[in-house]
């Protein structure tokens, strides 16, 4: 792959696919000047933007009238020759001025995301870096663009990078007690890489258990709306959804499937879900559907559980018995009852709405903001954001612990290898081949 990296020249559309007014296409390799010139005539001044007339190098016909820079590397986004150019983003245009360049010697389109894994390979950005920016270019809430950046920034990978240095430095250390094992050496040095180690165990351990807020944040908060048929769930999605998502009907058990909608709750992503009634039924199909609710209900993060005004409190349903911590309790159809106190159900407040007037639709929106706030609040240390890190670093507790349970020096020393290549594995500094096709193929194809 390093040798294909380094011999091929690609290019690609780095903007949206048109028609737009600007389309940006980027050429990287030691190909990029040749094809620039062949285009445009002319190499600009490197990193400084110019008005180029853009020809087919082949027929000498003008495509298009735009701009063209010219980033010669290592002090470019991969590292290696770049070039860009900016034109008018109509389809006929980019698909010529793509005609053109692949029609350049030693040219080819990129793959998705190889621009890139150019950069992590020529060292521009390590793996959390790459993966942040992934991150940022679908970030669809504030929240979500602000941990993508901050990853990007290098945040999460400087900590692990820092982790790593010192599994490295215990590792020298121990290895200096077996290489020297006829050496005086001072007993305290055994004593106090251990107390390093602990620490550091102790530290992963504080980093792990985060409640996922950093998985959550970048997947969305699980979201389900739970009650008994016929209680308003599908009225009040679409109420949350702002749009016409589920059919609503008075007729029972309308909803048989699982209905999802992305929303922005607040700056936060969240993934709600409409679920058929909680009930026992004969119907085969109907079963399926309760059977599904059943399911989203314990794989959620948070459940809304909705109930019948006129008959609140119904303390014996299916609904309240889910009713739990996790839970953001509310009476609908308050227009047509408003609900006997006490307003609260398994030590949870319970909220009173009608989905029909608006009333209370607001506090109770306000207050799953809350929720689903805590569930992703950012904190001081970077939150890891994908279940690699959280495997690599598991993989690094289970040989941290080996190493403070062994007696051999030998092994002690081995696993704290193991262990700083489980970190190595998070940010690419070691054994990384077999995950770049995994990381990268998620990219657009001119990122």
């Amino acid at each position: 792959m390093t040798s294909m990296i380094i011999a091929d020249t690609i290019f690609a559309p780095s903007t949206g696919a048109g028609p737009a007014g600007v389309c940006v296409i980027r050429l990287s390799g030691p190909g990029a000047e040749t094809a620039l010139r062949r285009l445009t005539g002319t190499v600009t001044a490197p990193r400084r933007l110019a008005r180029a007339r853009i020809t087919d190098g082949s027929s000498g016909e003008v495509i298009d009238e735009g701009l063209a820079v010219w980033l010669p590397g290592p002090a470019s986004y991969t590292g290696e020759d770049t070039a860009e150019l900016h034109i008018h983003g109509g389809r006929a245009t980019v698909a010529a001025v793509l005609d053109a360049l692949a029609a350049c010697p030693g040219l080819r389109p990129a793959e998705p995301g190889e621009f890139t894994r150019r950069a992590f390979e020529n060292g521009k950005m390590d793996l959390t870096s790459a993966e942040g920016l992934a991150d940022l270019v679908v970030a669809e809430t504030a929240a979500q663009r602000r941990q993508a950046l901050r990853q990007l920034g290098g945040d999460l990978g400087r900590l692990y990078e820092n982790w790593r240095e010192k599994l490295l430095g215990a590792l020298a250390h121990q290895e200096a007690t077996i290489d020297f094992s006829d050496e005086d050496l001072p007993d305290e040095i055994d004593a106090k890489v251990r107390l390093e180690i602990a620490a550091l165990d102790c530290r992963i351990a504080d980093h792990l258990a985060d409640g996922r807020r950093g998985e959550r944040l970048r997947a969305g908060v699980q979201v389900v709306i739970l009650g008994a048929p016929n209680v308003g769930k599908s009225s009040l999605l679409n109420v949350l959804a702002q749009r016409d998502a589920a059919i609503v009907s008075e007729s029972a058990g309308t909803t048989r499937d699982v209905i999802e909608v992305h929303m922005d709750l607040g700056g936060y992503p969240v993934l709600i879900a409409d679920t058929a009634g909680l009930r026992d039924s004969d119907g085969e199909i109907e079963r399926e559907g309760v059977r599904r609710a059943r399911q989203r209900a314990g794989d959620a993060d948070l459940k809304l559980a909705v109930f019948d005004a006129p008959s609140w409190p119904d303390v014996d349903s299916e609904t309240a018995g889910l009713v739990d911590a996790d839970t953001v309790v509310a009476i609908n159809k308050a227009d047509l009852a408003m609900p006997k106190p006490p307003l609260e159900m398994g030590g949870r407040p319970a909220y009173a709405i009608s989905v029909l007037t608006g009333l209370g639709v607001d506090a109770l929106v306000a207050v799953l903001g809350e929720r689903v706030a805590e569930r992703c609040s950012v904190s001081a240390s970077p939150l890891l954001t994908r279940q690699r890190h959280r495997q690599a670093l598991e993989d690094c507790r289970a040989a941290l612990g080996r190493f403070l349970a062994a007696d051999a020096p030998e092994l002690a020393a081995e696993d704290l290898r193991l262990a700083a290549r489980s970190l190595g594995r998070i940010t690419g500094r070691v054994g990384v081949e077999d995950m770049l096709d995994i990381i990268f193929r998620d990219f657009c194809i001119g990122k």
